[in-house]
């Protein structure tokens, strides 16, 4: 008995001490995030104290009821299941919290259409779309960073500073550079709500041409200061991209603990991707044009090999998140833009669920908007589509040839996923039969 109240006052000593260094720590640390800041705006930083309270309170339950039930054998709590406790316990302490969403993805997966799933979340969600252009725009070019290590730490750390509020970073990719923080230059700015929200619209400058102006009002250049102040008032963040290629450059992002990071990866059949890439970005697909109409594709050409990257990318991607490590436990999700197209409605529900942010009306009134629309409606880069019809758009426009290519270099990838083989053009393009296997990914 005596060694039991020992322990029990050993456990309440040290949860004291720690509760004063949380406070300490919460202290250095809302100093550290306001250094980060260069525009002055005003900041909100993540109320460690209250968190640890909390943790406190719920690690104090625990102690006492494993108190209760022991009689001098401590190996029975296994290391299973304090980690089980624990995720318990971290699930707990950021319920209420900010949430921070990273969409990623390739190009033609559906990235932009699910990405508005999020942007149209309402006023609690600050939303950028692919702010890591500027990086690949500036960088691929030269030759230090064609190592994809040094990039994808570059594009960790500029993810890092947006999901942060702080845009410094950013900046110093735009081109030409902002001056005083205001660029008439950041693409797709109008595909951001929040970045045209009434808060950040400053006045019309006369003679200053802004590419990808806001549509919903007449704003002048985007001041990157205003912006940050916008994200630090929002409840939630999420940005979508198709350039981080690899999930475990992520792991310091993901293991910061300002942020409370969801991953959600989408994937799609790489031989849809394939046959609307061709019809995107058609000059850059001239060769495999040419593969088509004469039947002979040589693998071993840098065009193949490039494909076969890809897939191995995503595939090693999926494989890690799906492992679930300890630092991305309860962390990622994989999606299909198959199964997103067919059921979009059960699908968003799905991933609001997994990253802890009610699924508002305004997000579910767009969808269901923007998921029945006309052909005409629906062009290239469009968010508003057909998604049932979308999804099997690609059978007809691909040839067999090209689609037993992708089979070959893509067949691990298209395994994993769950997409189906065709062994003749006839099945190819006969709608009755699926090429999607029904799979879970958790």
């Amino acid at each position: 008995m005596k060694t039991k109240y020992a322990i029990l006052f050993i456990c309440i000593v040290a949860l004291v001490i720690i509760e004063k260094e949380s406070n300490i720590l919460s202290r250095v640390s809302d100093k550290l995030i306001q250094r980060q800041i260069p525009q002055q705006t005003p900041q909100t930083p993540l109320d460690y104290s209250n968190m640890t309270q909390k943790g406190s309170l719920m690690m104090l339950k625990m102690l006492l009821s494993k108190l209760s039930g022991i009689k001098g054998n401590y190996s029975n709590f296994s290391e299973e299941q304090e980690e089980e406790e624990l995720d318990d316990l971290g699930k707990y302490s950021y319920s209420a919290g900010r949430k921070h969403i990273l969409l990623m993805a390739t190009t033609r997966t559906g990235s932009s259409f699910v990405g508005e799933f999020f942007n149209q979340h309402g006023e609690k969600m600050f939303y950028l779309f692919e702010p890591l252009w500027h990086v690949e725009r500036m960088l691929t070019t030269t030759a230090e960073t064609n190592n994809g290590t040094v990039l994808a730490g570059i594009y960790r750390d500029v993810l890092q500073g947006l999901f942060l509020c702080d845009f410094s970073p950013l900046e110093k990719f735009i081109s030409p550079p902002p001056q005083d923080h205001v660029t008439p230059a950041l693409f797709r700015r109008e595909s951001s709500l929040s970045l045209c929200e009434e808060n950040v619209c400053t006045p019309v400058i006369k003679d200053v041409f802004e590419r990808y102006h806001c549509k919903t009002r007449r704003c002048g250049p985007l001041n990157l200061t205003l912006a940050s102040e916008s994200c630090l008032s929002k409840q939630h963040h999420a940005i979508k991209t198709v350039r981080v290629h690899q999930l475990d450059t992520l792991q310091p992002l993901v293991e910061d603990p300002r942020l409370d990071i969801r991953v959600i990866q989408l994937v799609r059949d790489p031989r849809a991707i394939l046959a609307s890439r061709m019809v995107a970005f058609s000059s850059k697909y001239q060769t495999w044009k040419a593969w088509a109409q004469d039947g002979q594709v040589p693998e071993d050409d840098e065009d193949v090999k490039r494909l076969k990257g890809n897939c191995d990318h995503l595939r090693m991607s999926a494989e890690v998140g799906l492992s679930q490590p300890r630092w991305l436990r309860r962390r990622y999700m994989l999606v299909r833009y198959e199964d997103i197209a067919r059921y979009p409605m059960q699908k968003a529900e799905e991933m609001y669920k997994f990253t802890g942010i009610p699924f508002s009306s305004q997000a579910r009134e767009w969808i269901l908007r923007n998921t029945q629309t006309t052909q005409e409606a629906s062009g290239i880069y469009s968010t508003q589509k057909n998604s049932s019809e979308q999804a099997e758009k690609w059978r007809f426009s691909i040839p067999f040839t090209l689609a037993q290519v992708v089979q070959r270099v893509c067949g691990p990838t298209m395994k994993l996923f769950g997409y189906r083989f065709v062994n003749d053009e006839k099945t190819l393009i006969n709608k009755s039969i699926s090429l999607l296997e029904d799979k879970l990914f958790y």
